[in-house]
């Protein structure tokens, strides 16, 4: 009995000796495993202090296409309270209750990093890119250059901030030129501001100010005009184009300052007719059975008293069989022989009408108490009705459904 009971003792010890042991290596293997780490086989780039990895994974070739294009969007592990458990591929995951803290779908990472952190995701940077900004590089066939401006109000010291920004893609006779922009504030015509001379150069750069003094009444009836010019090497003075803006449809207020671009537009060189004449684009939706007009501005025109208190507007008629449809009107500008509108009105007319409807654009002037006077007026439709220009202006119209087609015509007081 006392052999067996040292027996059992010295076996025991042992059996205690092997299991101290065997807890000992599991806890070392754990504890080495938790410290290990793989060499990364691509380069690793570091962004706001976080590594941005590319998987290197090829197991499929679309998957490895997609990846090529996306950032890794890594989990890292937490440390506490939690177990690992192998996989086949020798990552790491945390075990977990919670189906939302592990991926059930989707790429891993195939490499160890941050002590177990894993992919759930991948994240397209092109989705988050800023819209990019066309403006400086669309630029329509048989466009002749680009202005950009801003414009800013002081309601308390009643000042109009114009700052004139840059001017690209001009189309001046020589291949480098010296230029300059004058900046009218209308109607009036006789004042106004210059840049400086720009020289050698088709894409100017002026970043330049200027003030205007307009009373907070007026400031909506005035309309800038920018002359852009070119200075040949005989000093002579050579127009490239023009941008004209009505401050009507713009919101200004302090603390308001309003950046704009607009294409350059060549000036009517033709002198005005007799009674003068306006422009406006027509346009023709088949589709929804829809014409459109757009009154731009009128010059030249014979007021019948020079008053500011004589408002000119123009009245837009769409006939058919000469019997009036329906008419629309532009509001009133103040005391200008040169009139800026930019108002664009729709009229309903079905495509089997279009032969013989026209459209009929009335010039008056209104004084306060006094009868409204013509001052000129133009038809435009089918061969039914006009000729020459007007002609030429309906047809092309509809030769070209959903584009805006714009043209000078002259006023008179008889169709």
């Amino acid at each position: 009995e006392q052999a067996a009971a040292v027996a059992g003792g010295i076996i025991g010890g042992i059996l205690l000796f092997v299991l101290i042991g065997i807890t000992a290596y599991l806890l070392w293997k754990k504890f080495c495993r938790l410290l290990s780490y793989e060499k990364l086989t691509g380069p690793v780039k570091m962004t706001n202090a976080n590594a941005i990895f590319q998987d290197q994974s090829t197991s499929e070739i679309q998957l490895k296409r997609t990846r090529s294009r996306s950032i890794p969007f890594i989990i890292p592990p937490t440390l506490h309270g939690r177990d690992w458990i192998n996989l086949t591929n020798e990552e790491q995951v945390q075990e977990d209750s919670d189906p939302y803290t592990i991926p059930q779908s989707g790429p891993r990472s195939s490499f160890h990093s941050l002590a177990g952190a894993y992919v759930v995701g991948t994240i397209n940077p092109e989705l988050y890119k800023l819209p990019e900004d066309k403006s400086e590089t669309d630029f329509p066939e048989g466009n002749i250059g680009r202005l950009w401006f801003s414009i800013e109000y002081e309601q308390e010291s009643e000042r109009l901030l114009v700052s004139l920004i840059k001017v690209r893609k001009l189309q001046p006779p020589a291949d480098s030129c010296s230029l300059f922009v004058k900046i009218y504030l209308l109607p009036d015509e006789r004042s106004y501001l210059q840049s400086k001379t720009k020289r050698k150069t088709l894409n100017p750069q002026f970043d330049e100010n200027f003030v205007f003094q307009v009373s907070s009444k007026m400031l909506l009836q005035r309309t800038l005009k920018f002359l852009v010019y070119h200075v040949d090497k005989q000093k002579k003075h050579h127009l490239l184009g023009q941008v004209i803006f009505p401050l009507k449809n713009e919101t200004l207020t302090d603390d308001n300052k309003l950046v704009i671009w607009r294409d350059l537009e060549k000036e009517n060189l033709e002198p005005p007719s007799d009674y003068g004449d306006i422009q406006f684009s027509l346009s023709y939706n088949d589709y929804l059975g829809r014409l459109t007009v757009v009154v731009l501005r009128a010059r030249g025109l014979k007021l019948q008293e020079e008053s500011h208190a004589a408002s000119v507007y123009v009245k837009v008629s769409l006939m058919n069989h000469n019997k009036c449809i329906k008419s629309k009107k532009t509001a009133a500008v103040l005391g200008s022989s040169n009139p800026v509108y930019n108002e664009t009105f729709s009229f309903k007319a079905d495509q089997t009408e279009l032969d013989t409807a026209s459209l009929n654009l009335s010039v008056l002037q209104s004084i306060m108490g006094e009868k409204t006077h013509l001052l000129g007026q133009v038809v435009v439709g089918p061969f039914m009705y006009t000729r020459g220009k007007e002609l030429e202006h309906w047809n092309e119209m509809i030769s070209k459904p959903k584009e805006l087609v714009k043209r000078w015509h002259a006023l008179c007081h008889s169709t």
